[in-house]
């Protein structure tokens, strides 16, 4: 269960709840690529890292296409 950030202020961070369960599952496995043992170290999952850097505004959501 995510907790921090708090679920109904990180909906507000994105267009519509399909966008915002979109992003992080795809933010969560860049970092899960990239950053895996320095999360494991930590204590810290991916997907709560992903919903954390998406409340903070390091990451905005959109939808749209990649071109």
């Amino acid at each position: 269960m995510l907790i921090d950030p708090p679920i109904d202020k990180l909906i507000e961070k994105a267009p519509c709840r399909y966008a915002l369960v979109c992003g992080i599952a795809k933010i969560a496995k860049e970092i899960n690529a990239t950053e895996a043992e320095d999360l494991d170290a930590q204590g810290v999952k991916p997907l709560s890292e992903a919903a954390k850097r998406v409340y903070d505004g390091k990451i905005v959501l959109k939808i749209g296409s990649d071109k």
